[in-house]
């Protein structure tokens, strides 16, 4: 018990904690303010402050200049709220916070996430919403408030009634508190030394509740305004959704049970009979979504399913930074007005004439599916990564394959009659295809209209790979079909599909899945039998000693007899074919690998294999084909495997769980599976003898 004592003793000494509850006079306040203007931010400058304090890293894609923010990498909870593939809606999000900040225009708006079901419109608001809440905490992104306290005052006016501290409902910035003739001179001296773009302006009146109170006191002490600031407490706060300080959050509810004070707040009838009247400010509760919400961020979940007489609340909120509680003059607020909304209520804005209002007091950024692979992989990763899944193993390329189907599923059909559907994919993963080239890519970007806002989303996926997990098919490893299987039998029932037709085209994806996978798990155990380096370097060495000869025309040594000989054109070609290179294109891949390693060694480099993608496969499959008549794989189908063959195909499945992260179960499966597409392959060839 003592040790839990000393615990709280500690806590409560702590430093952090003492400057999170700094409480002091109002010219202490002004001192602070001196020191450190950002204190007296707006909502816009604080949010769009606080996504930089996490920095970001510039880079180039499809020859534009993409910003990454580090911020939504969500490092406040270890990545809980990570998001991936949306950098591009997410620069626009921030480019918009920064003109706002500067008073560009963007501060009188609603910013409005559109895009459709699952596409993490709401996991973006619910993480700037906790990235505001921790940095307040932080003595970067400190702010400030005040109460009014009686301090002794002989209340004859009962300006507290029974009251001995009254806060301000709105926790209003204290520099409020100047009168505007005495603001912008206190302003001016603060801002010497700032940027134009990040000077502090504070155009904000008090709240209803603040300014009785104050004119009041003013009238008690004949305008002697430091008297009036003796009763004034500044407080530093933090904000928080769940205290409702600085973050608000609304839901539309049915029409019958929503009320517009739900924003704007309403009278406390309790207080009617201390104060004598229900238009006395201190009998009404400003708390309101809008009104909590001061100072930092309000987000409207579905905002256009509310009700008309709510739009108007939201329109002078957003445009003028006023909201008009019931019987009070207007109330100036100070905060980021973010809503979310879908295709379907989006559409059915653009259609309704009487909301021409609000769709001019909106900003839209679209918030699309994620069309890059290896970016969709990350979210599944996130939930059934090896931290996450213990009680099963999950057989490598199970998520890819899933995200895979995920992806085509939101891609348009290419209009390029030499590409296909994975292939494009394959493009817009960074992969590089012969004769398409990044223009190309940006072109296939531009004539699809709606990619990305249709399609399957992850939470689909995600349902069906947790079915797969407790499946009792799965046992102790959940491989790619197992997913794939729930995948194609989840279509029946699923909402979102319109007919019969899109169904089957779905399922035609599935099959394209498939296929890709026969040729990674092939490509895989290729490379498991033909993983001996040494070979492969001797391989590699041979080659690239013809081809040196080749293409500047001379012999090569014969290391047994020593003669001169010509180049091997059979041992070149034999590589070169394992990736389809035509006999029409041999001399500008030799010449492509050549220019390659002369470059590298201008640099000081050494050439390695393995820094060409295609020349490393080539090497693979060509040794694979040299070595695969030793292992004899096909004959695992016939259950009859000699001891020799048996220890090599041991050999095999070992490299594929150390280097390819399979399990002995699923080693095992895969290796029956590849064995039989090979023995079907030796049927086929043989089919026409």
């Amino acid at each position: 018990m003592s040790k839990i004592t000393e615990f709280i003793a500690d806590w409560q000494e702590n430093k952090a904690y003492q400057e999170l509850t700094w409480e002091g006079g109002f010219f202490d306040y002004l001192q602070i303010v001196e020191k450190n203007p950002k204190v007296s931010r707006s909502a816009f400058q604080r949010i769009y402050d606080m996504v930089l304090s996490y920095g970001y890293e510039e880079y180039t894609e499809y020859k534009k200049k993409i910003v990454h923010f580090k911020f939504f990498e969500d490092p406040i909870d270890k990545g809980k709220d990570a998001l991936f593939g949306i950098d591009l809606p997410l620069m626009k999000l921030v480019n918009t916070f920064q003109a706002a900040a500067r008073r560009y225009g963007p501060e009188k708006r609603i910013i409005l996430l559109h895009g459709p079901v699952g596409g993490a419109k709401s996991t973006i608001v619910r993480l700037l919403k906790k990235g505001i809440e921790a940095y307040s905490r932080t003595p970067e992104g400190a702010l400030y408030s005040f109460s009014w306290v009686k301090k002794g005052l002989d209340d004859t006016r009962n300006i507290f009634g029974s009251q001995e501290e009254i806060t301000c409902p709105m926790h209003e910035e204290p520099l409020n508190l100047l009168p505007k003739e005495l603001r912008q001179r206190v302003l001016d001296d603060i801002n010497k030394g700032i940027s134009e773009e990040e000077k502090i302006v504070v155009t904000n009146e008090l709240c209803p509740s603040c300014r009785f109170i104050f004119r009041e006191l003013n009238n008690r002490y004949h305008g002697d305004f430091k008297k009036v600031m003796e009763h004034v407490r500044v407080r530093r706060i933090v904000l928080s959704e769940k205290d409702r300080i600085g973050i608000g959050t609304f839901q539309p509810k049915d029409e019958k049970n929503q009320d517009s004070t739900e924003l704007t707040g309403d009278i406390n009838y309790r207080k009617i009979a201390e104060y004598g009247s229900d238009s006395d400010p201190r009998a009404f509760n400003f708390d309101g979504e809008f009104n909590i919400a001061n100072r930092g961020v309000v987000e409207f979940i579905e905002v256009l399913k509310l009700d008309v007489a709510f739009l108007y609340d939201l329109l002078g909120a957003s445009q003028e930074h006023v909201v008009k509680p019931k019987k009070f003059a207007h109330t100036y607020i100070d905060e980021v007005i973010l809503g979310h909304t879908n295709e379907a209520e989006y559409r059915k804005l653009q259609n309704n004439e009487y909301m021409e209002a609000l769709r001019d007091r909106t900003i839209k950024i679209d918030v699309p599916y994620i069309t890059k692979l290896h970016e969709e992989v990350k979210i599944y990763e996130k939930d059934y990564g090896l931290d996450k899944v213990k009680a099963k193993h999950i057989a490598p390329h199970t998520i890819e394959m899933a995200a895979m189907w995920a992806i085509l599923t939101r891609l348009e059909e290419p209009k390029k009659a030499n590409l296909n559907l994975i292939q494009k994919l394959k493009l817009y993963d960074g992969k590089t295809l012969p004769g398409f080239t990044e223009d190309n890519v940006k072109e296939l970007r531009k004539e699809a209209i709606r990619e990305g806002l249709d399609g399957l989303s992850p939470r689909y996926i995600q349902d069906k790979i947790s079915n797969a997990l407790v499946s009792d098919v799965a046992g102790n490893c959940v491989n790619p079909f197992m997913v794939l299987n729930e995948l194609e039998g989840g279509l029946k029932h699923h909402p979102h599909m319109r007919s019969e037709e899109q169904r089957k085209k779905y399922r035609d994806m599935i099959n394209l899945v498939k296929e890709e996978y026969d040729d990674i798990v092939k490509n895989e155990v290729q490379r498991a039998i033909s993983a001996d380096e040494d070979a492969i370097q001797r391989l590699c060495g041979n080659y690239i000693d013809h081809l040196k000869a080749y293409t500047q025309r001379e012999k090569v040594r014969n290391r047994y007899t020593g003669k001169d000989e010509e180049p091997d054109e059979r041992l070149m070609r034999s590589i070169e074919e394992k990736i389809e290179i035509p006999e029409s294109r041999k001399d500008d891949f030799r010449r492509e690998i050549m220019n390659y390693i002369g470059a590298l060694s201008l640099e000081g480099k050494r050439f390695d294999y393995r820094t060409n993608e295609r020349l490393n496969k080539a090497l693979e499959l060509k040794l694979f084909e040299d070595q695969k008549d030793t292992i004899k794989l096909t004959s695992i189908v016939s259950n009859v495997v000699d001891k020799d063959t048996q220890e090599k195909i041991d050999v095999v499945k070992s490299r594929l769980i150390k280097n390819h992260g399979y399990c002995d179960t699923c080693a095992t499966d895969v290796l029956h599976y590849v064995a039989s597409i090979f023995a079907r392959g030796d049927i086929k060839e043989r089919k026409p003898l």
